[in-house]
């Protein structure tokens, strides 16, 4: 059994509560999941912290806490601050990621705690990186730091084939989030534990410049992407859902000139309304 602390219990408590909203909510899982357009067009940052507490299922909640749970001895050796900063970091750094990735795929959503608990448990392999990791009914384990590098090149392949729809990308950012907050904190590791510390991390930065030099490299016929479609950038879309909704305003005022306020339905009501409170 893990060594766990109270940080841990209470990230796990949360982390169900607001899964079971939002697995019986529809409406509460749209306003907090992580989507690309959500965030850069509606500015609304705050999903790339909330989406980290939903999740699709509860197979997939479960496996994100059993992984939490099963490293959470971390919170104990850094102390509970350190613990949630990898934690909270690791999170937003993921989905940072995946918004890089997928800036031009505004419908691209995810939800899931996988890219926080990744950066535990790489926070974990820095820390130690001759620490067994065991898969679940497998009784042999293999060095963490081979485990971290298999997932890294298996993080890699995902999100250059694209072929599931697992977050690859929160994956590979949360990990390399915590691996460096670790080192910020303890950087006696980086000293002791080069050598493993580089084999997961050499690959990822070599990818990561790839991606930033080269970003056609990710653009492959996916669920994502299709190369003979037109994608705008989020400034663009912007300005695009901008003047439609512009030219809709002036539609109704037309309305209202030449028929009065009464010929308005409600849904013309709802539009003028909102319009006039991002006005003011």
């Amino acid at each position: 059994m893990a060594d766990t602390g109270i940080i841990t219990l209470l990230l796990i408590v949360a982390n169900i509560i607001f899964s079971y909203r939002g697995l019986t909510s529809p409406s509460f899982f749209e306003a907090y999941e992580f989507e690309v357009d959500k965030v850069l067009l509606n500015r609304d940052y705050k999903r790339l912290v909330t989406s980290g507490f939903l999740h699709v299922g509860w197979t997939h909640l479960i496996f994100n806490m059993l992984s939490l749970y099963f490293f959470s001895s971390i919170e104990l050796y850094l102390g509970w601050l350190p613990f949630l900063l990898v934690y909270f970091a690791s999170l937003a750094g993921g989905n940072l990621f995946a918004l890089f990735i997928h800036k031009r795929h505004g419908s691209y959503s995810s939800v899931g705690a996988s890219g926080a608990v990744c950066g535990i448990i790489f926070a974990s392999i820095t820390l130690n990186p001759g620490q067994g990791i065991g898969f679940f009914f497998i009784p042999v384990s293999i060095p963490g730091w081979v485990y971290g590098l298999m997932f890294v090149l298996f993080s890699i392949y995902g999100i250059r084939s694209k072929r599931d729809n697992i977050g690859h990308e929160a994956h590979l950012g949360g990990a390399l989030i915590g691996m460096a907050i670790a080192i910020l904190i303890k950087p006696s590791s980086l000293v002791y534990n080069y050598l493993p510390i580089l084999a997961v991390a050499v690959p990822s930065i070599i990818f990561i410049y790839i991606i930033i030099s080269r970003p056609h490299v990710l653009l492959i016929d996916n669920f994502f992407f299709k190369k003979n479609k037109k994608y705008y950038n989020a400034d663009q879309k912007y300005n695009v859902e901008k003047n439609n909704i512009q030219q809709e305003v002036d539609r109704i005022l037309e309305k209202i000139h030449q028929k009065g306020m009464n010929s308005l339905s409600k849904k013309e009501k709802e539009i003028l309304k909102q319009y006039s409170k991002e006005r003011r």
